[in-house]
């Protein structure tokens, strides 16, 4: 990421794409050691033998391996991603034998109410361009009681270092910030873990905001 990026920049579907896009033929490279973290957060996921999960903003799938582990050959595992050239990547890399690949934006999903009983978010909200309504999107498409996983597999401080920055109070991944902004999204704060090696917070399904509680799809 270069310094220059700003805020704003991130949250822009077409700076997003773009950036990405350039990117990711070597995504995997420049992150080799990344699998294990990914391992132990989808195994705090709690997913369960036949659940159906959704990895939102999938990149190249480096999740989806991990996933179908998880939910075994009955499961079913969705990776969805805005950016057609990191599918590529997914694709090249075998991933797509773990899961089905959706080109598709995670704030309009092409999914049903309820239908999968998880979503696993790595370094998401970030990009989202109005966090609490794609928070309520991926509340939409997972069961009532169901969990969300927002990963990263630095933390923040970590993460603003690698980018020449340091964290700000306003950042929506702190604690009393987010806490705040999964309720509005429709989702109870479980736990909270941001340690230099990682970044997790997990999250179940609570009732969905009224104006946007209405059927899609």
């Amino acid at each position: 990421m270069a310094q220059q990026t700003t805020k704003e920049q991130w949250r822009d579907p077409a700076h997003v794409q773009e950036f990405f896009t350039e990117r990711a033929g070597d995504w995997d490279a420049r992150f080799p050691d990344d699998g294990p973290a990914y391992d132990a957060a989808v195994a705090d996921l709690g997913l369960r033998r036949g659940d159906a999960v959704l990895d939102a903003g999938c990149g190249t799938g480096r999740a989806l391996p991990a996933l179908r582990a998880a939910v075994g050959p009955r499961g079913v595992v969705l990776g969805a991603d805005l950016t057609p050239a990191m599918l590529d990547a997914a694709v090249r890399a075998g991933r797509h034998h773990d899961g089905q690949l959706l080109l598709a934006d995670v704030t309009t999903l092409p999914l049903r109410d309820g239908s999968v009983d998880a979503v696993f978010a790595a370094g998401l909200i970030s990009h989202l361009a109005d966090p609490v309504a794609g928070l309520q999107e991926l509340a939409r498409v997972v069961r009532p009681g169901g969990r969300l996983a927002l990963f990263h597999p630095v933390g923040r401080a970590a993460l603003a270092a690698r980018h020449g920055r340091q964290v700000t109070p306003d950042d929506e991944r702190a604690e009393p910030n987010l806490r705040p902004l999964l309720a509005r999204g429709g989702w109870h704060l479980d736990s909270y873990t941001d340690e230099d090696t990682r970044f997790l917070v997990l999250a179940s399904r609570a009732d969905l905001p009224e104006p946007h509680a209405a059927t899609r799809g």
